[in-house]
């Protein structure tokens, strides 16, 4: 059974104006040593050109490299694995196509697909909205801790939570039973000074280093 570090860190260009090996790059400076790419915008070729250039950088630090939603891309770039959602292929096509030594994770948002999840081969499990969420369009319902702990009860497999957790809610979340929490918003805060018409400061990035540094402390020492 494969063991995830308790901080699952995932690229959002939309927080940034910094391209993906950028903030991988920060990412990983700060210790970060699980990362999703994540571009819903991208096109297939922007986006394998973007876990291409990235992979070097995860490699050479001994980090995991998985991909947002597209097995396409996972296959050609060679990535570590792929997190798919609901409306993707399903684990075991997944599965057939990357082989059994590629990591797949898969996204539930109820009772009902996490048992479905159960009967599949993937890796990892993960669960959410835990609350509510401004990192995606059209979030699904908040599904809150009461549902966390109890499929915690329900696998030993890797249970990863996502949705709205601020450095808050980690501890929360922790003690409700998940091995990883899939952060998002947290790694980007806004730097000082005028923000541009996306949000962020056009001139001063976020700094996503100190953030992971700091989200880190508030980890156990076995999962960082």
């Amino acid at each position: 059974m494969r063991k995830l570090p308790g901080l699952y860190a995932i690229t959002d260009r939309s927080m940034s104006n910094l391209s993906h090996p950028e903030i991988v790059e920060r990412l990983l400076a700060g210790g970060a040593r699980w990362i999703q790419i994540r571009d819903k915008s991208a096109t297939a070729r922007e986006l394998f050109e973007a876990v291409r250039a990235c992979l070097p950088l995860t490699r050479a630090a001994g980090a995991t490299l998985i991909v947002n939603d597209r097995v396409d891309v996972a296959l050609t770039t060679d990535a570590d694995g792929v997190h798919l959602g609901q409306e993707d292929l399903s684990v075991e096509e997944a599965r057939e196509i990357l082989g059994p030594e590629k990591i797949i994770g898969v996204s539930t948002h109820s009772r009902a697909q996490f048992e479905a999840a159960l009967e599949t081969s993937a890796d990892y499990l993960a669960l959410g909205p835990i609350y509510p969420t401004e990192s995606k369009e059209n979030p699904d319902p908040v599904v809150g801790l009461d549902l966390l702990q109890e499929v915690r009860r329900r696998t030993e497999r890797p249970l990863v939570a996502i949705g709205g957790i601020d450095r808050s809610r980690i501890p929360d979340i922790l003690a409700a039973g998940a091995d990883s929490i899939a952060l998002i918003s947290a790694l980007y805060p806004l730097p000082e000074g005028p923000e541009g018409p996306e949000g962020f400061n056009l001139t001063s990035p976020p700094e996503i280093a100190r953030s992971v540094r700091e989200l880190l402390e508030l980890f156990p020492e076995s999962l960082r």
